[in-house]
Order: C-alpha cells, then structure tokens, then sequence
C-alpha cells in the first residue's frame, strides 16, 4: 500500500486528533513539573548563550509542534518563576493536542502562553517576532520535507538565538520501521482506530527472531497506551537519521550544530578499550566522533541536540570565576558528593550498558559547594585555592558531569 503526500498529510492531521500526544493528564500539573532535555532554561542558557542570559529580561520562546505540552509548559513555568518578562508562543496542527496543552497551562494559572492552530511551516508568513529560542521536537521527521520544517524555524530563528531540537535516531530503532511496513500491508486500509487492536495482536504474536522483539530499547508499544502505541508503529510517516545525514539536514538549513545531549554518549572513547583506538578515535572531527559513537553503542534511539545560526560562533559557557555551577534537578549537592565520596571510579548505566569512569580529584569536596548560588570565584575562596588551581581542579569535574548532563554553568548576574 503506497500512500500520496496528501493522503499522509491528512493522515498524520487525523492520528494526533485521535491520538493526543504524548498522553496527558492536565489534573497533575497539581503535582509534578515535568522537566527534560532540550529546552529546560538552565541547560539552554549554558549552550546556546554562554551562561549569561537574564531570564528576567524580554525573551521570546516558540514550541513548534507542541502536542500535548511537556516542553511548553516546562518553559512557561520556569520563566515565570524568573519574572514577567518571559513569553511562549505554541504551535500545533492538532486541536485536540491544543485544548490538552491549554488546560495543562490553566491548572498552573500560567499567563505567558499565546497559542495557536497550524503547522510550522507556515511560521514565515504569520508575522511573528523572531524568537530568542525555538523548541522543536519529534516533529520535523513526520514532515513529508523535513528540510523544509527545518527553513521555517530558521527564518523566525533571531540571529543570535539557537534551538532545541529532537529527531527519531536510526539504530535505536532497529525493528520498528520492519514493523510499521508489516502493519502497513495488514491494517493500513483501516480507519485509525480500527487499526489498533489489530496491531497490538500482531506485536503480541511475534516471533523470537523479530528485530523489535530483540530491541530492548524501544518500548512505547509496552506502554497500554494507545497513542504511544500508534506513534510508535503505526504513524503514517517518519524518518530517522544518522549523525552524517543530521549534519546534512542543518547544513541544507543553515544551521550548526552546537552540542548533542548527553554529550558523553557521542564520545567513542567512552565505549572503546584498546589504547590504541582510543587513540585513533580522539584523532576524528566532531562530527566523525559522534558517528562512531553510535555505531559502536547501536542504542540510539532519538537524537537530541542544540543548533545555532551557521554564521554565529558557539556559545557554550566556559569556566570563569563568575560562573556559577548548576547541578540539575534530581542531584542535590551533597546527596551526589556523597555518592562519590572515598570513591576512585564510579559505574553509570546508559541503556543496559555500564560504564565505569575515573573520579577526579577532589570532587565530592567541590560537589558539596555546588549550591546553585555560589559562583566559581566564591567557591575558590572557600577552599582556599587561587585561580589557576581552582581551575585545574574543577575542569575535569566538569567534563565528566556536564559530559553526563547533571552539570551546567551560568554567569553570576550583578545585584
């Protein structure tokens, strides 16, 4: 069955429609802030401008493809928690996603959210401001052009700001697209929801030997949940990519990359034993890095990444005794110094795999200072150590938790 770009566009219309996504209760915005990568304001500020964007001051976020609200509401909440002066725009095709993002934001009593109805790539012509920052995430590989999604953030994209995007990776999910062509041929005639039941039969019924029963990182399907279900292997259209053809996808959009996330697992020297391809492996560009990184961890599932302008330099925060260090949520201070303490190598787990990495010197005493408000410069002070060797000494701590995504820098604003 071969389906004609209108056809897939009207399809795709229709699942998010019936299918909401991801599914969402907006009742338990009473309880939880969900928060995550890209997009969460401490995280973006360290990438995209240095550290030293004042939240308090004008800033213009866009959610491309908001469906029910994670990121949306993620953004809105944490820039009204710094003030008055931070906006979100939202945009979705899908009505029924909308009407779950809007009451999500009602529970929370936000007021920062302007929302509208449409696809992004009628962005240029909605005469709209430039926007500080864009979020676009699990939305350019369901375009039938992703190149063209890709242009019309970049044309609302002010020249100095950068995005968050995330798009499906290849070798995570080995299986599915097997899936969705078997599913394709024996219910893709059927109305959408009609199709469900059906499918999950299927998937229950396969063999031993099927590459999505032998992948252990994709799970959507395992959910209950009809809408994962069907985004995962029923969507009328998707596409994922590899490092080399991502890097295709920005440069055709004028676009750069600035960091994927977490950098640690696009690091080939992470995963390899023998010395000498350690070696050979630090020799590679960026880019050829990242690339054997997957294909030696095969467990990528998604890529989430920054980009900037092309012709803008990166503005990644750099250390400075301005700077302060910021531990993400869920690694308080000194719960995480005290994991490390007395300790040489410590074991993190990243999809099934462990992986042992050496400890720097000194990091559950630096860690434990990791407050959130005290700056480099302060932090120095009080272990009585000059520039240079705080420097020395905090530099490795920081490429091994920022290499993990739990650490990340922003610049101490004047009082």
């Amino acid at each position: 069955m071969t389906r004609g770009k209108v056809e897939r566009d009207k399809a795709v219309s229709a699942q998010y429609e019936d299918f909401p996504y991801p599914p969402r209760n907006p009742e338990d915005e009473r309880d939880r802030l969900i928060t995550g990568s890209p997009s969460h304001l401490d995280e973006l500020n360290h990438y995209i401008f240095a550290g030293k964007r004042d939240f308090s001051k004008p800033f213009r976020a866009l959610v491309a493809g908001g469906g029910t609200g994670d990121a949306l509401i993620m953004l809105a909440q944490q820039l009204a928690d710094r003030g008055q002066a931070g906006h979100v725009t939202y945009l979705d095709m899908s009505k029924a996603s909308r009407a779950v993002a809007e009451a999500r934001a009602d529970v929370r009593g936000l007021s920062n959210i302007e929302f509208h109805t449409g696809s992004l790539l009628d962005l240029p012509a909605m005469d709209l401001e430039p926007f500080d920052y864009i979020d676009c995430c699990g939305v350019l590989h369901h375009l039938e052009s992703p190149e063209d999604g890709l242009t019309a953030l970049e044309a609302v994209l002010s020249d100095d700001g950068g995005m968050g995007l995330m798009v499906y990776a290849t070798l995570g999910r080995t299986g599915v697209y097997h899936a969705q062509k078997a599913l394709q041929m024996l219910v893709g005639d059927d109305p959408q929801k009609k199709q469900v039941p059906l499918a999950k039969t299927f998937i229950k019924d396969l063999p031993s030997t099927n590459w999505l029963t032998r992948n252990p990182f994709v799970g959507d399907h395992k959910m209950g949940n009809d809408a994962p279900f069907f985004d995962l292997l029923l969507h009328p259209r998707d596409k994922s990519y590899l490092v080399p053809e991502l890097d295709d996808l920005l440069s055709d959009a004028n676009l750069s990359l600035v960091s994927f996330l977490e950098p640690v697992k696009y690091d080939p020297t992470v995963f390899l034993k023998d010395k000498e391809l350690i070696k050979r492996a630090r020799k590679l560009s960026n880019l050829d890095r990242a690339s054997l990184a997957e294909n030696i961890t095969g467990s990528l599932k998604t890529h989430l990444f920054y980009v900037r302008k092309t012709q803008q330099e990166t503005a990644i925060a750099k250390i400075g005794p301005e700077m302060i260090p910021i531990l993400k949520e869920g690694n308080p201070a000194e719960t995480l110094a005290s994991a490390f303490r007395g300790k040489k190598k410590f074991t993190i787990t990243f999809d099934s795999e462990k992986i042992e990495f050496d400890l720097p010197d000194r990091i559950s005493e630096i860690v434990a200072l990791c407050d959130g408000q005290l700056s480099l410069g302060e932090i120095q002070k009080k272990l009585g150590l000059n520039w240079e060797g705080m420097r020395s000494a905090f530099a490795p701590i920081f490429k091994l938790l920022n290499g993990w995504n739990i650490l990340w820098l922003k610049k101490q604003l004047q009082k």
